[in-house]
């Protein structure tokens, strides 16, 4: 296994902490881990744990049988991907940058393991970032209202930001109280954004699938805050869009938590960008007032020391399993070598338009 430095300067969570690191190593495996100015976790903690390294970006000359282990996106070199990845990929729902990744897997014979499909039977997903996704997107969201939230953004501790999550709540003691609501609140992420709007002293609506079966637009719009947390893999009806945003409302801030800009999932499609650390809030002109957007799609490595030793270790148990027949890898080889049929069988002459559909319906 070798464990790839994040090409995002922003990306400072790991997939496989050193912690974790050293119970791979004990178990025979051998783990390469490159140098990474950005990552939380120093080398030399890798190191202890008796990974060998390697220098930034050397991936690319791993060993044919290697798994590259990564978090984010690959860099756009070399143009054809000949190892097996494992990171999210993001390429079977229609996202902008799929047919670029599968047409360099395809001409590579490479392999994507994306952990967004690493899933049990009805699935859920086996490691996940959402709780922290969730926090820190609700914070964000919070802070923002509040008039406290400037970029660039850096990463923190989750004692750094409660405590800015405490000033907020303090200095709501004339009675300002801030009205939020939290879509897919009973998920990893929703609890996760309630938990960061109580630390802020905000008591939130908690909407889940029933409340979005029948979608009442006027009680969403009558909030302050919206945080979407929902994950759909399926096309369902927007929960807002431009025409539903009307001039009177009391919307003025969202979190888009799920961040499926450019697909049609999108559940937020007057939305059409995402935003980054270095300016997170988008403010768009809709009706006769403006409503703020956030929509970062790396809200957990805001958390990164949090984030990194939940997931990893939810991840490690599976990556043990990784030359097995554990049924999650056949999950997202399945995934894969389908969408990848798909791919092959109906060429994207049209500029992609008719294989991203096709592709979608699949997963």
């Amino acid at each position: 296994m070798w464990v790839r430095h994040e090409n995002r300067s922003t990306e400072c969570r790991v997939p496989i902490t050193p912690r974790d690191a050293r119970v791979l190593v004990q178990h025979g495996l051998r783990l390469t881990v490159e140098e990474s100015p950005q990552r939380v976790f120093p080398l030399t903690d890798y190191v202890d744990a008796g990974c060998a390294t390697a220098p930034t970006g050397s991936w690319t000359g791993a060993p044919d049988d290697a798994y590259i282990i990564g978090l984010k996106e690959l860099p756009s070199e070399p143009a054809r991907l000949r190892h097996r990845h494992i990171y999210f990929g993001h390429a079977y729902k229609g996202q902008p940058d799929a047919l670029p990744l599968l047409h360099r897997l395809a001409d590579g014979g490479g392999t994507l393991l994306d952990l967004e499909h690493l899933t049990d039977e009805r699935g859920a997903r086996r490691a996940a970032f959402g709780y922290w996704a969730g926090y820190a997107g609700a914070a964000l969201a919070v802070l923002h209202w509040w008039g406290r939230l400037t970029g660039p953004l850096e990463p923190l501790s989750r004692d750094e930001l409660d405590a800015r999550l405490h000033e907020v709540r303090d200095a709501d003691a004339a009675g300002q109280g801030v009205s939020a609501v939290v879509i897919g609140a009973l998920g990893r992420s929703g609890r996760g954004a309630c938990d960061a709007l109580e630390a802020a002293g905000v008591t939130p609506t908690r909407w889940d699938v029933a409340e979005t079966r029948n979608l009442d637009r006027e009680t969403l719009l009558a909030h302050d805050i919206v945080v979407n947390a929902v994950l759909t893999t399926r096309p369902v009806p927007p929960f807002l869009a431009a025409d539903h945003l009307k001039a009177d409302r009391r919307l003025s801030v969202i979190c888009d938590v799920t961040c499926d800009v450019g697909s049609e999932l999108n559940v937020l499609p007057f939305n059409d960008a995402a935003t980054d650390w270095l300016r997170p809030v988008r403010s768009l002109q809709i009706g006769n007032r403006p409503l703020d957007v956030i929509a970062i799609d790396n809200l957990p490595s805001l958390l990164p020391t949090e984030a990194s030793d939940d997931f990893s270790a939810a991840l490690i148990a599976h990556l043990l399993a990784l030359g097995d027949t554990d049924p999650v890898w056949a999950r997202c080889r399945e995934a894969f070598t389908t969408t990848l049929a798909t791919y092959r069988n109906h060429p994207p002459a049209d500029g992609g338009e008719t294989f991203l559909k096709r592709g979608t319906a699949h997963v």
